[in-house]
């Protein structure tokens, strides 16, 4: 086996591919147990998705409600996930999430209290309780930082700015990953014993998202399934109701759940408070992808505003409520629009914010089909089904993230050799070596907006059959084009070749997508189907998506009785509205 030019080799236990939230706590638990660790990022670790997260974190630690239990949040998951949710992945999480809260709190993470020291909570949407504990409204940005810090204390290695573009395997076992410097195109092959995949979901792939550029493209879903793994519910995308419109180059960019959270109200064009249409017991505090479809249907049905949006009022709180409690909003919009919200509303319309679905793992140590590789966070799947309550995204991260660290060090201590494959290095290296040699008319750019458009156009947030045939062949063409681009690496570096994996990463999750919102012939939580209108109870299963198999059902386990008894009924009413 030859290296290649250029080419660093690295060798260590465990290797994690992400460094947001759930890759670094990981990381971090592979360090705290004395085992070598090495964590991958394409962005700078300061500068990951997780520090965008604004409104805050779930556990029930009763500091508000003491009548809240473990018990009552796995209820309320299950419920307003459709009952598409596995029982399991829930309970672990719901047990699991003091003990993430106190790990924070250990590392030195400030979060807001009340005045006599108790963490506060708030309400989030559809939550029986508080139970949203946080940090003004820059929650993942602290938690972030205090990870960061946590694993410097560690002396985690961390390798910035690099693109890991396939995992290798040999006999359905993973030893290591392949990848490129994003600045130089130095490449790196680093063996390891396990992988643990955190590099996020695809919601990148519309048009509006709250991701910004060149992120969430679907790198997890591609390497997962190049190295044999595979999807589950990639239909279910959860459309956060609040993106601002513009600047253009900042569309989709999220106002937080936080907004209505502290008592933010919904008007159309009109003036008229909506949600009383579509939730009136709940009305703002609904479920996100319940706003999110009224927005939509105010928008679709003439009721939105000329720019094709509707307006988000928090005028009216305290101007102290706001400065304290949506201090990041408030800079927000004086920074992108000169908007004071402390007077003026904010014209927002629904964003795809998070993939709900994602790579399939087992419950208890999120493993994949793949022989030492994990997967976790915004990757994995199994926790949110087709609706995700706001806060649960970052305490997963924390409790699977510690749990994943443990399965990966006790895999590695199963192993009796590694086995590597030359031929697997090979084909990783030339993979490079031919997009590099690439010299067709076809720009990335191009085709990566091409794929964004079909999504928004026919896979948004409400679908049809004939949307979803028309979206298919619309890739079936863009995919055509693809094997005809052109890369360019430049003085500036080797963002080209960087955008063209995106875009390879962009097209599967795109087809994933669209092949399950097709097979998925009902309307439940985020997934709407104007063609049908109604949930279907033999749908009440997870969809599982390869490129060889297609879609095939998989059957979701009980729920537990101590937790079906706290369970509320989810009200179809007011839910899709033509």
């Amino acid at each position: 086996m030859t290296a290649a030019a250029g080419e660093r080799q690295i060798s260590t236990t465990v290797l994690v591919i992400g460094t947001g939230g759930s890759g670094l706590r990981a990381a971090i638990e592979v360090a705290e147990r004395g085992v070598d660790v090495l964590a991958v990022g394409k962005r700078h670790r300061d500068d990951a998705h997780t520090s965008l997260a604004a409104g805050g974190i779930n556990a029930a630690l009763a500091t508000m409600d003491p009548d809240d239990t473990w018990q009552q949040h796995a209820a309320d998951t299950i419920a307003e996930s459709y009952c598409l949710a596995n029982p399991h992945t829930v309970e672990i999480v719901a047990r699991g999430a003091e003990r993430g809260i106190r790990d924070l709190e250990r590392w030195g993470m400030d979060f807001a209290r009340e005045d006599d020291g108790r963490i506060s909570q708030r309400f989030f949407g559809a939550h029986t309780f508080r139970r949203t504990a946080f940090a003004g409204d820059y929650t993942g940005l602290e938690i972030q930082r205090t990870l960061v810090r946590r694993a410097e204390q560690l002396d985690v290695p961390i390798l910035d700015g690099v693109y890991i573009t396939r995992l290798l395997v040999e006999g359905n076992t993973v030893f290591g990953a392949y990848g490129f410097d994003q600045a130089d195109g130095t490449r790196y092959l680093i063996h390891a014993d396990a992988v643990i995949l955190a590099a996020g979901g695809h919601n990148r792939i519309w048009r509006r998202t709250s991701s910004r550029r060149d992120e969430n493209t679907g790198d997890s879903f591609r390497l997962a399934v190049d190295a044999g793994a595979r999807l589950r519910d990639p239909e279910l995308v959860q459309f956060h109701p609040s993106g601002i419109i513009e600047p253009e180059n900042a569309a989709g960019t999220l106002i937080s759940e936080a907004a209505r959270g502290e008592g933010g109200i919904l008007r159309n064009a009109r003036g008229e408070r909506f949600m009383a249409r579509y939730d009136p017991e709940r009305m703002e505090l609904s479920t996100r992808d319940r706003v999110a479809l009224a927005a939509y249907t105010e928008i679709a049905e003439g009721r939105g505003t000329p720019n094709g949006g509707v307006w988000l009022d928090v005028s009216h709180l305290p101007r102290e409520t706001i400065m304290t409690r949506l201090p990041r909003v408030y800079q927000t919009m004086l920074e992108l629009q000169m908007l004071d919200i402390t007077t003026d509303p904010i014209e927002i319309a629904p964003t795809a914010h998070y993939s709900m679905g994602g790579v399939w793992v087992r419950p208890d140590d999120h493993s994949t089909d793949v022989d030492g590789l994990y997967a976790i966070g915004e990757a994995s799947s199994g926790l949110h089904g087709a609706n995700r309550l706001g806060g649960n995204s970052l305490i997963e991260l924390l409790v699977y993230g510690r749990l994943v660290g443990q399965a990966a060090i006790a895999h590695s201590q199963g192993l009796s050799a590694q086995r590597r494959s030359a031929e697997a290095v090979e084909m990783a290296r030339a993979e490079i070596e031919g997009l590099l040699a690439s010299e067709g008319r076809e720009n990335v750019r191009a085709l990566q907006r091409a794929i964004r458009n079909t999504m928004t156009e026919h896979a948004g947030v409400v679908r049809s059959e004939q949307g979803l045939r028309a979206g298919l062949a619309d890739l079936d063409l863009i995919e055509g084009r693809m094997e005809d681009i052109g890369i360019h690496p430049d003085i500036a570096g080797f963002q080209d070749l960087a955008h063209a994996f995106d875009l390879k990463a962009s097209a599967l999750a795109a087809r994933a997508t669209l092949e399950a919102a097709l097979e998925r012939r009902e309307t439940r939580g985020c997934h709407n189907r104007s063609d049908f209108p109604d949930e279907d109870p033999t749908l009440q299963v997870n969809l599982i998506w390869s490129p060889t198999a297609g879609v095939t059902r998989e059957e979701i386990p009980p729920v537990p009785a101590e937790i079906a008894a706290l369970i509320h009924a989810v009200s179809s009413e007011g839910k899709l509205v033509e």
